[in-house]
């Protein structure tokens, strides 16, 4: 008979070590009657791992509504565990639908803390961790992209998102020329045997990870720009524009000069235009 409450159990599980697995996560494993997961290949090598015997039930974005009633009803009596495919569950997976659910229902929820990468990011990143804005995967086309950027950089201290390795170089170079060359910590593979986290600016290491492989963690740094006169950067733009410079590559580099959005400098970029002109 099992020693655990009935309830829902949101159990933390490695990123890449196996090592990592706690030994209250694989208790609840071992008990659970029911276990809910993304993948159940990936999670049955823990099931296995901890002797467990539990039933395994496919949760994905699309069952999740389907599947919710009915692994509820098994919470109410007895251990349900829900798990990601790696990592703590909820962060850039689909399970938040059902632990809403549970909060509506009175079944108990349990936190089983564990792994996490956005946690490791930033705790090997050497960033003060203060006003983080996570953001999980990125959207796919760059102008989304750029947008969602741009916007949490205007409100956070520190950035952590989750990129694929194919995107890797054309988002830090985004983040170089959009968000003023930001400091960045790209965390790759964290806890597996080819584990790297690297720190420069985001122009610096753009080339770097032109080709490269695994699972990735970005962590950006927002540093707080001193106040821009705008005339100055209208001035910088001005003498680009006469020397014959085009408006995107010129808002790029007074960017970077300035520590200022990509945007900003575009409308300035304007400004300047039409200030030129009053002066003929």
């Amino acid at each position: 008979m099992t020693g655990l409450v009935p309830g829902l159990y949101v159990v933390a599980t490695p990123i890449g070590h196996l090592e990592d697995l706690s030994p209250r996560a694989l208790r609840v494993l071992g008990e659970a009657a029911v276990v809910a997961a993304e993948d159940t290949r990936t999670s049955g090598k823990l099931l296995k791992l901890a002797g467990s015997r539990a039933r395994m039930v496919s949760l994905t974005e699309h069952n999740v509504g389907a599947r919710a009633p009915e692994l509820l009803e098994a919470a109410r009596r007895g251990v349900v565990a829900l798990v990601s495919d790696a990592g703590t569950p909820l962060i850039a997976d689909p399970g938040a639908r059902l632990v809403e659910a549970a909060h509506v229902a009175g079944v108990p929820v349990v936190a089983i803390p564990g792994p996490s990468a956005l946690a490791a990011a930033l705790s090997v990143s050497g960033f003060e961790a203060r006003m983080v804005q996570f953001l999980g995967f990125l959207p796919r086309p760059p102008g989304e992209r750029v947008k969602l950027l741009q916007k949490a950089a205007s409100a956070a201290a520190v950035l952590v998102f989750f990129e694929s390795p194919a995107r890797l170089s054309a988002t830090l170079g985004e983040l170089a020329t959009e968000l003023g060359d930001p400091e960045v910590v790209v965390c790759r593979e964290l806890t597996k045997v080819h584990e790297e986290a690297v720190r420069g600016r985001a122009s610096e290491l753009a080339p770097r990870f032109h080709t490269t492989r695994g699972e990735v963690t970005v962590v950006v740094r927002i540093e707080a720009s001193a106040e821009v006169d705008d005339d100055e950067v209208r001035s910088y733009l001005g003498e680009m524009k006469r020397a014959g410079a085009r408006r995107s590559p010129a808002a790029a580099e007074a960017a970077r000069r300035f520590g200022i959005a990509r945007q900003r400098a575009y409308e300035l970029w304007g400004e300047a235009e039409e200030a030129g002109t009053a002066g003929l």
